[in-house]
């Protein structure tokens, strides 16, 4: 294949990647937009495999790797839950990262393998394309990993805090702009290390301090950066595929990161610097620990199937709950003997539900909802005061009238979703615990609030048996 049609089957494969983001902005459009980013893909590792003055051992080493990876991916996406998908994705962000690091690394050592120079006398603007994608690579990945060491309960959700952290991080961060200022001017190895060392640091810490109500917007960002990392290096080897691709990623995730943040009513900068929202989430959950126990009302499912029976209006709330015990489609069953009895019946997202975004609307697409049922935050919330009742299934911090009231509060000025304007509200939880921010939320202690303790998905089932006898 000659470099003229290489460079056309890439813009090809960057037109259906650019298709496939716009599929995937819809939950009714997501398979196509899907299948169209796996062809994409297809396309441009056949254009790779045929790229002018490729060896037959090199393209060895390109499918035994592809095999490898591809039969771990395969065997990882056909034993994953659904619950497991937030921490594998900061999993998959961590690979990216690594091999944005690997990349660059043996860009410095075979630079003439990539037409940049040769050992000691690399092309300068080289050596800047090749520290950047290193340093974001190398944030990428320990960042990823503490992503998910969190999400995966493998360390605390809580903010991990220390006296000095912001300064200590801003400090490192201006010293990595002087390493990579001297690498550039030297191309020296030493200082190559020392980048990326200081890089690994600098997104561990950036993490650790990020508290669990706010992982979904860490999640996206980190996704950002492997796209920026991979775009980085895409210019080091000059691979245009990988500047795009790289560019689409890390300007989606970007922009999601954003949205996000707009939704939780935080600053997309303080995302960028890390620690957001930390100093308040740890006053505020060492003041809930504090409280004594308070009063609830609890009922039973029976309890709810009857007065769900006779309701006008029904929105389902899902949270992450409902993901753990995998409810959604007993969920929908459900809402269809309501719809049965006359009910109307919706549900209501909110941006940061679950523990990645977009969490509730593919658990929901699975259980084959229809879409129309499905409303977002700002539209579902003014409907909340005509509902009869609020079904809430494990959705916890994006409920709390907290975020309203308590100035102390790690969740704060984040827009919930204003469950307790309906007549009744049923909360279904395994117990009194809080939610992944670690605040108690108030609305358990409303009057119009109704506790059904137990497994989500065998509550829902009891109801289900009492709404059809």
């Amino acid at each position: 294949m000659s470099h003229t049609l290489s460079t056309l089957a890439y813009l090809v494969a960057s037109v259906l990647f650019i298709l496939a983001l716009r599929g995937l902005s819809h939950p009714s459009t997501s398979r196509r937009g899907n299948l169209m980013g796996m062809v994409g893909m297809g396309i441009a590792i056949l254009a790779t495999l045929a790229t002018p003055g490729m060896r037959p051992g090199g393209i060895a080493l390109i499918i035994a790797g592809l095999a490898i990876g591809g039969g771990i991916g395969a065997v990882i996406a056909n034993r994953i839950q659904m619950t497991a998908l937030p921490q594998l994705v900061a999993a998959f962000h961590s690979l990216v990262g690594m091999a944005a690091v690997f990349v660059a690394a043996a860009a410095l050592l075979a630079p003439q393998s990539f037409g940049i120079g040769v050992p000691g006398a690399i092309h300068r603007q080289s050596l800047l394309e090749m520290s950047l994608g290193l340093a974001i690579g190398a944030v990428t990945f320990s960042g990823s990993v503490i992503a998910f060491a969190k999400l995966a309960g493998r360390m605390s959700g809580a903010p991990i805090l220390f006296r000095g952290q912001h300064m200590l991080n801003a400090a490192l961060g201006v010293l990595l702009l002087l390493l990579v200022a001297g690498f550039v001017w030297s191309g020296s190895p030493a200082l190559f290390l020392l980048i990326a060392i200081l890089s690994f640091a600098l997104g561990f810490l950036l993490i650790i301090p990020i508290g669990g109500a706010d992982m979904p917007v860490v999640v996206s960002m980190l996704n950002s950066y492997s796209g920026w990392a991979a775009a980085g290096i895409g210019f080091t080897i000059g691979n245009l595929l990988l500047i795009v691709t790289g560019a689409l990623v890390g300007a989606s995730g970007a922009i999601l990161s954003y949205i996000m943040c707009k939704g939780m009513n935080r600053s997309i900068l303080n995302v960028l610097l890390g620690g957001f929202g930390a100093e308040a989430g740890g006053a505020a959950a060492a003041g809930g620990a504090a409280q004594p126990a308070r009063p609830v009302k609890s009922g039973s499912p029976e309890d709810a199937a009857y007065i769900m029976r006779n309701a006008g209006k029904i929105i389902i709330v899902p949270g992450y709950g409902m993901a753990v015990a995998q409810a959604q489609q007993v969920v929908r069953e459900m809402a269809d003997l309501l719809k049965k009895e006359g009910a109307t019946v919706e549900y209501a997202i909110h941006p940061v539900a679950g523990r990645m975004p977009g969490h509730m609307n593919v658990l929901l697409a699975e259980a084959n909802v229809p879409y129309d049922e499905v409303h977002e935050l700002e539209e579902i919330n003014p409907e909340f005061a005509e509902a009869d009742v609020a079904y809430v299934i494990g959705a916890n911090d994006v409920t709390n009238p907290a975020a309203k009231t308590d100035k102390s509060s790690a969740i704060y000025g984040m827009p919930i979703l204003d469950v307790e304007r309906a007549k009744t509200v049923f909360f279904v939880k395994r117990g009194m615990s809080s939610g992944y921010a670690g605040v108690e939320n108030e609305l358990f202690f409303r009057d119009n609030t109704m506790m059904l303790f137990g497994d989500a998905k065998k509550v829902t089932q009891q109801i289900v048996q009492a709404l059809q006898k």
